[in-house]
C-alpha cells in the first residue's frame, strides 16, 4: 500500500524515464475499433458501447472498461474513445460504456448499467478475445465513482440490476479511480455543486434521502474481498475534496485491502498538461503490473 507525493524532482524524473521505457518497450498495435455495440436495453434505451482491441492477438487478452464522468446526469462514452484506443495499442481490449443519467435516471440505475456492461464483457469474452478473470476498470469524477463502486461490489445481489446477461458475474478484478467521490454524506460544503448535482441522482438530499447517500457510497462497501484500487488526485480539487480519497485509501488499509494513492499537489478536477501525463504514466504502469498483456 503506497501513497505517492509526485512533487520532488527525482520522482518525476523517475516516472519520466519509466514512462518511455514502457512506451519504447512496446511500439503500438494495430487495432480495430467498433462503436456502438449494445449491451444492455432497460427501459428501451439501447444501452452501448465502443470496443477497443489489437486487430491480432495471440490468446486471451484483460479487458479495461471506461466510464465517463459529468456529475451522473452529462458527458458521453465516445470522451474515452482516445483512451480505449491507447489501451488497445498497448495489448488491451478497451471499451468506453454509456449508462442512463439523472434526473431522468436516478441510483442506482447507472450501477446496474455499468454491472451490465462488465456482464457483457465477461459473457463475450470469447468474441473479444478477453480473458475473463482480467476485467478491470477506470473511470473520472462520477465515472471515478462508479468504477470504485464495480470494484467493492463484486458479490452484491442488490445491485445487479435486470439488464443483460443476468447470471454472470459483475467483479471486476482492477480499479484505478480519477477524483470519484467516496462518500456522500461529507460532500456537501466540500464541493463546490454537491447540493446541485447529488439531489438529481439521489432524488433528495441529506435531509430526506440519508439512506440513498449512504447506500451510493463506495466507502460503505469496502471488505477484504475488494479489487486492487489505485486512487488518483488532485489535492486542490474543488468538485471531489481530496480527502475523499484518503478516506477510501484508509479504509482499503483498514480491511487489508490493496489500495495505492496517486497525488497531485496543486491539481485540481480535470488534470491538464503535466499533471494528465503523470496520471496516465500512474494508470498505464498499474494496469500493466496488474494484467501486464501478451505479446
Amino acid at each position: 500500500m503506497h501513497s505517492w507525493n509526485l512533487r520532488p524532482a527525482l520522482i518525476l524524473s523517475a516516472w519520466a524515464l519509466f514512462a518511455s521505457s514502457v512506451l519504447a518497450a512496446d511500439p503500438p498495435r494495430e487495432i480495430v475499433f467498433e462503436t456502438g455495440v449494445e449491451y444492455s436495453n432497460p427501459d428501451n434505451q439501447h444501452l452501448a458501447m465502443n470496443i477497443a482491441r489489437p486487430k491480432t492477438a495471440n490468446g486471451l487478452r484483460p479487458a479495461i472498461l471506461c466510464i465517463h464522468g459529468g456529475g451522473f446526469r452529462a458527458g458521453t462514452r465516445e470522451g474515452y474513445d482516445g483512451l480505449c484506443k491507447q489501451l488497445a495499442e498497448r495489448g488491451y481490449v478497451a471499451a468506453t460504456t454509456s449508462y442512463r443519467l439523472a434526473p431522468k435516471y436516478q441510483f442506482p440505475a447507472a450501477i446496474h448499467d455499468v454491472k451490465a456492461a462488465v456482464r457483457f464483457l465477461r459473457a463475450n469474452a470469447q468474441t473479444y478475445q478477453i480473458d475473463p478473470d482480467k476485467i478491470g476498470v477506470v473511470g473520472g469524477s462520477a465515472g471515478g465513482h462508479l468504477a470504485q463502486f464495480l470494484g467493492v461490489t463484486g458479490g452484491v445481489a442488490q445491485f445487479e440490476g435486470d439488464g443483460g446477461n443476468p447470471g454472470v458475474s459483475s467483479k471486476v478484478s482492477c480499479v484505478v479511480n480519477f477524483y470519484g467521490p467516496s462518500d456522500f454524506t461529507k460532500s456537501y460544503g466540500k464541493s463546490v455543486d454537491a447540493a446541485e448535482v447529488l439531489p438529481l441522482w439521489l432524488g433528495g438530499d441529506l435531509k430526506t434521502e440519508l439512506q440513498k447517500h449512504q447506500l451510493a457510497s463506495p466507502l460503505n462497501w469496502v471488505t477484504p474481498e475488494a479489487a486492487p484500487t489505485l486512487l488518483i488526485h488532485g489535492t486542490e480539487d474543488p468538485y471531489v475534496a481530496f480527502e475523499q480519497a484518503t478516506w477510501m485509501q484508509a479504509r482499503y488499509q483498514q480491511v487489508g485491502g490493496e489500495v495505492e494513492l496517486f497525488k497531485l499537489e496543486g491539481a485540481g478536477h480535470g488534470f491538464k498538461g503535466a499533471d494528465a501525463d503523470r496520471a496516465n504514466a500512474a494508470m498505464f504502469e498499474f494496469f500493466d503490473r496488474h494484467y501486464r498483456p501478451a505479446n
